[in-house]
């Protein structure tokens, strides 16, 4: 039987654009223009992965995984390459993505919802689950600006959780909060996870979560796959890499 995938990665490039070093004085007094420099952070990178699968990265920081979660999610455009999600809908859970700041943590559950393509009502069945998941009292109708990051990430988490789309995209937000929503959504996940037409790709330094929830891990650096495979020889020879770093 063939197997179904939900997510195509092919030759992926991604770049940044930033502000070379110059001398103020020189830009001020003789009329220097600002030269750009441009930082390539994904390097072509190819990968699948099957529908109901559960894909970690892992690489040291600035290896080019959460650029790539990003452009999973289209917040970031490829330069070159194709992204394929064969119809699936995606929602990114991340801190500091998605929220508007001036809106309360009430409103951006209805705007982070339709923003996922749910309807009014669909988000109004689940409003009170969201906002018991959440647990951060009042603050729900507070502007999410006043917002610790734990509060933003109970809140970003029990969005994503419980208005279920067929891939999860996951940056680090399962290691945010404090020991009892950690827990909590910890559980959550894997209740998610145990869903076989559910896709998930995790970013995370942990890796023991990364080698308790996945299928299958893959590890990029300076933004190109360095190994994909079974979580315990991935994770192993990647601790062996850092300890020479």
């Amino acid at each position: 039987m063939k197997k179904e995938i939900a997510i195509t990665v092919k030759n992926l490039h991604i770049s940044y654009r930033g502000l070379k070093k110059f001398s103020i004085k020189r830009s001020l007094f003789k009329g220097t223009k600002n030269s750009k420099e441009i930082f390539e952070a994904v390097k072509g990178i190819s990968f699948q992965v099957e529908k109901g699968k559960i894909l970690g990265f892992i690489g040291k920081n600035g290896s080019g995984k959460s650029t790539t979660l990003r452009a999973l999610a289209g917040i970031f455009s490829p330069d070159k390459g194709i992204i394929d999600l064969h119809g699936n809908t995606v929602s990114l859970l991340s801190i500091g993505v998605g929220f508007q700041p001036k809106l309360t943590g009430y409103e951006n559950i209805y705007l982070s919802g339709m923003l996922l393509g749910f309807s009014e009502s669909q988000i109004k069945e689940k409003e009170k689950e969201i906002i018991e998941f959440a647990d951060i009292g009042d603050f729900i109708y507070k502007p999410v600006k006043t917002y610790s990051s734990g509060m933003h990430s109970k809140l970003a988490f029990a969005i994503t959780a419980i208005l279920e789309t067929d891939i999860i995209l996951i940056d680090e937000v399962l290691s945010v909060g404090d020991a009892a929503f950690k827990e909590k959504s910890y559980n959550k996940m894997k209740e998610l996870i145990g869903d076989d037409n559910r896709t998930v790709v995790i970013v995370s330094h942990s890796l023991d979560t990364i080698k308790n929830l996945c299928d299958e891990v893959l590890w990029l650096h300076n933004g190109e796959i360095k190994k994909i495979g079974d979580p315990d020889s991935v994770i192993e020879e990647y601790k062996k890499f850092m300890e020479t770093q």
